[in-house]
């Protein structure tokens, strides 16, 4: 076990990613852990995204065990009683529809993805998602299970010192931090000096980071010498005590049409090649660290060496995230 499992920091609010949108088609019904439960996702015909609680309050039966989609409704498999997308039950064979409810929780799906709130006891949605996530989608996915915390998963990107030991690599402020509510910004230049042709190739460029709750990492990885522009997610959604699904996604847009002339259907998967390759390297570098997110203590007054001020930074902005804005 982690021997952070026993660690007092609970799960934090926010927007999580529950799935890329590809995986819930028209009429299917999925079931995604979310904070210790189970939390089912469908689609209605027309193509709406609801989420909801798992059991039908009839008799308890899970919905995402059997349960189907017809029209608009979400049909319990047990006694195929029928609820409508407010979660109201409109529906059952045999007799008038009892008063009862499905417990609803928001969903937004922005950029190809489904994201679920998760509020501590049942609070509304606190905020939206940025606006800076654009209209890109990403066209290449991985997803792992790893026995960490999202805070610790998010924090990564601001424990500059360990870039250089763990991955050859280095970050550089560009520009000041900016914190707005649960938004944080950060404008780095990045360094990757054991990996020469990485170096070459992102040598002089500002990456943009957005961070979006604990649940949401974006950043923004320009290279105007080729007219692309890559978008790099780090989703981490918390599905049980110090256990979380950790996704990494990658799009590429090209920008600059002059440099990738020809018709549209060429352009589309050679961005997804160059998708696929960010992507990968991403990953290769979250696989040095999962081992040691595997096996970690979480310091809650961890002692910070010169240089270490962004996490102490961080941590005060990421105690928004807890009940009574509670130890980061």
């Amino acid at each position: 076990m982690n021997p952070a499992a026993d660690t007092a920091l609970p799960y934090p609010s926010g927007w999580f990613c529950l799935a890329p949108s590809h995986e819930l088609a028209a009429g299917a019904v999925l079931t995604r852990a979310l904070a210790g439960e189970d939390v089912v996702l469908y689609r209605t015909m027309p193509g709406a995204a609801h989420a909801v609680r798992p059991h039908c309050p009839h008799l308890g039966a899970h919905l995402g065990i059997g349960g189907t989609v017809e029209g608009q409704n979400l049909l319990c498999p047990f006694h195929r009683f029928a609820f409508a997308p407010d979660g109201t039950c409109v529906s059952a064979p045999g007799s008038l529809p009892p008063r009862a409810r499905l417990a609803q929780l928001p969903v937004r799906e922005r950029n190809g993805m489904l994201f679920v709130w998760y509020g501590h006891e049942g609070a509304r949605p606190g905020w939206e998602l940025p606006d800076e996530l654009g209209t890109a989608v990403p066209t290449s996915w991985w997803t792992r299970d790893v026995a960490t915390h999202p805070q610790e998963v998010i924090e990564n990107i601001v424990d500059y010192r360990h870039l250089a030991a763990l991955h050859g690599a280095s970050a550089r402020e560009v520009a000041p931090p900016e914190v707005q509510g649960p938004f944080l910004r950060l404008h780095l230049s990045f360094g990757v000096e054991r990996h020469p042709r990485a170096e070459r190739l992102f040598a002089g460029t500002r990456q943009e980071v957005l961070l979006g709750g604990l649940g949401i990492l974006l950043t923004r990885l320009p290279l105007p010498r080729f007219g692309l522009l890559f978008h790099l997610w780090s989703l981490p959604t918390p599905i049980g005590p110090w256990e979380s699904r950790l996704r990494c996604a990658a799009s590429c847009t090209v920008t600059d049409r002059r440099r990738f002339p020809g018709p549209g259907l060429l352009r589309t998967p050679l961005s997804g090649i160059a998708a696929h390759a960010v992507r990968r390297a991403a990953v290769e570098l979250l696989e040095q660290d999962i081992p040691i997110w595997n096996h970690k203590r979480y310091e809650p007054h961890p002692r910070l060496a010169r240089g270490d001020e962004m996490i102490s930074r961080f941590r005060r902005w990421a105690r928004q995230f807890y009940p009574d804005g509670g130890l980061a």
